[in-house]
């Protein structure tokens, strides 16, 4: 053969295992690619119009592509992006629950609180005139701390209402005892006899009770649903590990570098991707459902015996309720008083003169329906604790199905109908692959995304530790008794000023019984002759009467 035959063969020959695929098919056009790669905002100028050898790619089969490097990095970010959306938008439902009730339950009980006070305040004015508003700091002062006690402030409402009743009866017993000077220290021997003597009757007991526990609910509610926010929306920002990143980007978009830009994954080759991207978030699902749980639990107790709209909205009544117990057993009470803690020295003369029943008024007439506050928020407990209960059921599971919730949306998956006509990771075709469990420790042999399971999220773990921390706290607002809240980011629970049920049974109803007053010592009887104590106990029994007449008004 000439040497020249040889010579133009071997060129030939080169020419054509240079081209494998041209030598069957010709080389596949890029034009679908470049449509789609700039409909996503990307400059044109990046991807070639003609498929060209693939060796360059890191992370896409090495194949004919449509990807260039710059191309392959660009889509890989976008594949990023794309999935911290997906997971913000997959839990903007649960998000938005907690921020929108937060801010309804918070705007209720500080308006109740308002209402309340203004309640009491427009009552003892009609009531007792120019008497109550030279002491109305003590009334103030109680709503003042009540709340304080809501906002989170370290008050101990046992001994906080105690106070109250103790300064309430030191003011009282000054008045229906003009004739007398009392002295601080003769003062604050009176107010240690407010247990001994049951002067208020068993109104403060009583009354204690139902602050006391339906405060602790609502305020740890409160505290609840600010945690859920707070960790739904930290949760919600994920930041995925370069080997997540890697496994999206060969998901979402190699199928462009192939020219299948069309294909959508295959829904369990994203499930599989999507488990080890969100495997820690998974992890936090138990104790998120735990802490679901005990929320719905204290807002049954909001519904039914800690219910504060019905503890606030007749506190005016029952405070001038025990006002009259204590004017009605004013003279057993002063007596024993005067037995206990001594005579007191005369008052001069122009104070003497003023009588009890010059100090206390009859003006007190019952609202009309109008006058009264309208309800806070335009809305009432009731309402508002259905509807958060229908939202936390729905809020369940939320982070392990955050994998099944992305991979069902349509835009994402070629769903679960067309399981053969699907990007498999490698080509259009069925992806073969078992689907693994929820969680971490499950990861291990994940085919798509390389997990190190040794090295659980130190950000999920503290949203762990947060939500065991609330759940321990409502667990014990349920049982009634009190949480400290001197900062919502303290991971240490304790116990505060007691139990919001004193008794065996929580009673579920306001049901008040003055009690007997105490026995009068036979020496101390001349206490009780002035004519001005028989008036004010003649005033103590009108007045009394008006107020029993008002509550069956106001039931």
């Amino acid at each position: 053969m000439p040497s020249w035959i040889g010579a133009v063969i071997l060129p030939l020959s080169g020419l054509l295992l240079s081209l494998p695929a041209g030598a069957d098919v010709k080389a596949r056009s890029c034009g679908e690619v470049r449509q789609a790669y700039g409909a996503k905002g990307f400059s044109l100028a990046d991807i070639p119009y003609q498929e060209i050898a693939g060796e360059h790619l890191r992370i896409c089969p090495q194949e004919y592509t449509c990807c260039t490097t710059e191309m392959e990095d660009k889509l890989s970010q976008q594949s990023k992006l794309e999935f911290e959306n997906l997971v913000e938008e997959t839990s903007h439902f649960v998000r938005t629950t907690f921020v929108s009730r937060h801010k309804k339950f918070d705007e209720f009980f500080r308006e109740l609180l308002e209402n309340a006070e203004k309640s009491l305040n427009d009552m003892f004015v009609r009531t007792y005139g120019m008497l109550y508003m030279q002491n109305s700091e003590v009334f103030q002062d109680l709503f003042t701390e009540l709340k304080r006690y809501y906002t989170g402030g370290n008050v101990n409402l046992e001994e906080m209402l105690n106070d109250f009743w103790a300064r309430l009866l030191e003011r009282m017993f000054q008045l229906i005892n003009p004739q007398y000077h009392f002295s601080e220290d003769y003062l604050e021997c009176v107010s240690k006899y407010t247990d001994q003597l049951k002067p208020f009757g068993d109104v403060p007991r009583k009354l204690k009770i139902q602050v006391t526990r339906a405060f602790i609910a609502a305020r740890t509610f409160v505290q609840g649903l600010t945690v859920g926010r707070e960790v739904a929306n930290r949760v919600s920002k994920v930041s995925p590990t370069p080997g997540c990143i890697r496994a999206l980007m060969k998901m979402l978009y190699c199928p462009y570098c192939r020219g299948l830009p069309t294909v959508r994954p295959c829904n369990n080759y994203c499930l599989n991707v999507m488990k080890g991207c969100l495997a820690n978030q998974a992890d936090l699902d138990t104790e998120w459902n735990l802490f679901i749980d005990a929320m719905l639990l204290v807002a049954e107790r909001l519904e039914g015996p800690f219910n504060i709209e019905s503890v606030m909205d007749p506190i005016d009544v029952k405070i001038s309720e025990a006002i009259m117990n204590m004017q009605e057993n004013s003279m057993q009470v002063s007596a024993k008083v005067f037995q206990g803690c001594g005579q007191p020295k005369p008052a001069p003369a122009l104070r003497s003169a003023r009588s009890a029943p010059e100090n206390f008024n009859t003006r007190f007439r019952p609202y009309n329906p109008e006058e009264r506050p309208t309800t806070a928020a335009g809305t009432s407990l009731d309402r508002l604790v259905t509807d958060i209960k229908e939202k936390l059921k729905l809020s369940k599971k939320v982070w392990s199905a955050l994998p099944y919730t992305i991979c069902k949306d349509e835009s994402v998956t070629a769903g679960t109908s067309n399981e053969e006509q699907c990007w498999n990771g490698h080509s259009k075709a069925r992806y073969l692959p078992e689907i693994m469990n929820d969680g971490l420790t499950n990861q291990i042999n994940n085919p798509e995304v390389d997990v190190d399971i040794t090295r659980p999220d130190t950000f999920i773990r503290q949203q762990i530790m947060a939500l065991r921390v609330m759940t321990n706290k409502l667990k014990n607002a349920y049982n009634g008794n009190d949480v400290n809240f001197q900062d919502t980011s303290d991971e240490s629970s304790g116990s505060g000023s007691g139990s919001g049920c004193m008794d065996d049974v929580c009673p579920t109803e306001f049901e008040f019984v003055t009690t007997e007053a105490p026995a009068v010592d036979p020496d101390r009887r001349e206490v009780d002759s002035s004519a001005a104590q028989r008036g004010h106990s003649l005033l103590s029994w009108s007045l009394a009467c008006t107020l029993l007449a008002l509550q069956r008004l106001c039931r």
